[in-house]
Order: C-alpha cells, then structure tokens, then sequence
C-alpha cells in the first residue's frame, strides 16, 4: 500500500520553493569543452511539478546540460536558475537537485533502508525511519528495507535509487538514462512507474534519454537537441505529428519524406499544391513550415494505405505510385513493408495487424495513399535522412 503523506508533504515544499511557477531556467547557456562546442546558447524553461524529458542522440549536449544543472559542470556562459534562485555559481551540494544514475550507484554494504537514509544523516531518527518509511512504501518496496542491494533484481535497485533521491525532497529531479541498464520489458514497466510515482509526488522531474518511447511514454514535455541546441520542443503527440525539421520527424519515431515544390497556394482552402516527380500532393498551409520553394513533404508510416488492383483513394486523399513491395515485416501488432516508389526511393508501411497478418505479398505493384490532413511539409534545405541512424557511424 503505497503511503500519501510523504508525497503530500514532498509536494508543499516544491510549491515553496518554486514560487515562480518555474522549477528551472536556463538562459543563453553555452559550454565549450577545447574548440568543442557542447551546449550552443540554450535557453528553456521548465514549469515547476512537470515532468520534462531531454531527448536527442549521443553527443547532442544532453547530459552535459543535466551536468550542468546539477552543478557537475560550470557553464562558459550563461545562467541556471532553481526555484528563482540562481545557483550558476554554487556547488553540487548546494543545489536543491538530486541526481538518479543509470548504474544505481548503490552502497553494497549497506542495507535498502539504509541506503534510503544515507542522506538524511542530519535528521533526527525518528524523522529518518518515518522519511525512509515513506520513500520505500512510494516504491512499493517497503518489504525489502533490511535487504542488501545484491539480493535485488535491477528494477528493484532502481526503485530503491529513486527513494533515495526523493527522500531528500529536491526542488528538481534529474534522471540520467536512469532506465538504460534494464531489459525491454522491465524498462517499459519502470516508464509506467516513474510517471506514477512523478504524478504522485508532484515534483519537477527532468529525464534525459536518447530512447523515444521512453521520452513519449512518460513526459508531459519533450525538447529534442541536436547539436547542442533545442531542434523542437512540445508534448509528444505535437512533436509526433507536427514535426518541424526533418531531424525531429526521423529522430522520433519513423517518417517518410520526399522533396517537391510548392507549385499553388490554394487560399480558399487552406491548402498548399505541391508538385512532387509530376503528382499534385496537397498539404494544409497550417502543417507546412513554408508556403513557397522547394519543401520536403512528410508522411508518417502508419498513416499510409496500400491500394492493390483496382482500389481506389477516398476524397481527400494524396497518392504515389505506383511501387513494389520490396520487404515484408511481421511484428506482432503490425506488419511493416517497404514499397519501392520510382523516382522517390523507398515508404515504409505500417499496417495493423486487423486480419491476423500480411495480406500484400512481395512482389505486388501498389500505390500508396493516405489522408492530407496527416501530411506535413519541411524545409526544402533540410536533408530527408537527416536524424536517422547512420549504421556506418554506430559503435
């Protein structure tokens, strides 16, 4: 039975402390480490009680931002701000930050509840054992307080380092990959109980992560980096289907992209014509970065159809094609295939698995068609592949 009056407790003194309705502020921060530009002039703010994720690919200067926040880092310039309080300038100690590790970091020697307690030494013990209690029981692990940390699954000692971080009653939470060193399944769990036991606690959680689903799954606000800058940032359905660069639209999640030329602005409706190897592609005005020149129109995988034979599109539909399916993918829910399109390359197709599995062969001749309503136009200068994985450059 997980207790409510720490949580209760935990949360009054973030509303204290945060009384600007911002738990965090970075403005104009820079961090060069040599001719290594790190972090490029980030400015963000996060709202006080959220949980906000850091998402982008390694290097991108996520984790040398949480550094810095954390006060691991000094910046080259530039100010952070917890609470309202600049700490640009104060030691790690001095912050009301805690930190979660991916390794746990975890004293072998000690038991859960005294690892819990290891920062409270301070207290009195009476409030040690009843914070302890209560940390332990908002992990659901209050049963294992006398256990060593070895005798602990690597979900469960990760529990035990979140209580730990929470039992100190930080302002801001920083969560390092804190997920990266457990399976699947065990990591799509703790994603559910992190964002429980956020939502219970009303603190600011800020979780850096390369992994999108665990930055879809849990934030209520994502902020993709790249280069050491902020690409887009919003809630995870509005990076998902409104992406803005062609980075974001590959980084998260799966897109197709393909280049035309906004050949008419069809002002009546709101709609761009776009002229793509000869087809007339329309995109809403209100979904494109541009309205002129040259553009990269977007589709997201499972927002496509497959027409066989004599299958016609529904109103309101763009269309390509026709193509070969090249590859078919059972995956369980879905079946993915790739469709050779001449000329553009190379869609991928998620279709739900609503018959049992693949009902296209390969081999098929196919055109591909899909709502307008769900395309989106890039910059025509951004590169299509640009944020998908480069298998040359993987470790």
């Amino acid at each position: 039975m997980t207790s409510t009056t720490g949580a209760i407790e935990v949360a009054a003194t973030v509303d204290v402390e945060t009384d600007t309705g911002a738990a965090l502020q970075i403005t104009g921060v820079t961090k060069a480490f040599g001719d290594f530009l790190a972090v490029d002039h980030l400015t963000l703010t996060v709202p006080s009680g959220s949980f906000f994720a850091l998402l982008g690919p390694s290097g991108c200067g996520k984790t040398t931002t949480l550094r810095m926040v954390a006060g691991l880092e000094q910046p080259t310039t530039g100010t952070i701000a917890i609470g309202g309080r600049d700490v640009t300038g104060t030691r790690a100690h001095q912050r009301p930050v805690n930190t979660v590790f991916q390794s746990y970091a975890l004293f072998p020697h000690l038991t859960v509840g005294e690892n819990v307690a290891f920062g409270l030494r301070r207290t009195g013990k009476s409030e040690i054992a009843r914070r302890v209690a209560e940390g332990l029981d908002l992990v659901e692990l209050g049963h294992l307080a006398g256990r060593k940390p070895v005798q602990l699954s690597g979900g469960q000692q990760q529990r035990v380092a979140l209580a730990r971080a929470l039992v100190n009653r930080p302002s801001v939470l920083l969560l390092d990959e804190p997920l990266g060193a457990l399976d699947l399944k065990l990591r799509r769990q703790m994603q559910l109980e992190l964002k429980r036991i956020q939502t219970e606690v009303g603190l600011t959680f800020i979780h850096v992560t390369h992994d999108q689903e665990e930055a879809m799954t849990m934030a209520d606000t994502v902020a993709v980096m790249n280069h050491g800058r902020i690409e887009q940032m919003g809630t995870p359905a509005e990076l998902y289907e409104l992406p803005r660069t062609a980075f974001v639209a590959n980084f998260l999640g799966q897109s197709n992209l393909v280049p035309g030329t906004v050949s008419e602005r069809v002002t009546s409706t709101g709609l761009l014509a776009v002229d793509v190897v000869g087809r007339r592609l329309l995109v809403p005005e209100a979904r494109s970065v541009r309205s002129s020149g040259d553009v990269l129109v977007g589709v997201r995988p499972e927002k496509l159809r497959m027409l066989v034979g004599d299958q016609e599109p529904s109103s309101g539909e763009n269309v390509l094609g026709p193509g070969t399916v090249t590859d078919v993918s059972f995956t369980g829910v879905s079946t993915q295939y790739q469709v050779e399109v001449a000329g553009l390359g190379t869609f991928g197709v998620f279709a739900q698995n609503l018959l049992g599995g693949s009902t296209v062969a390969p081999g098929s001749r196919v055109r591909l068609a899909w709502s307008m309503d769900f395309t989106f136009a890039l910059d025509g200068a951004d590169a299509p592949d640009e944020g998908t994985v480069d298998l040359d450059d993987e470790p």
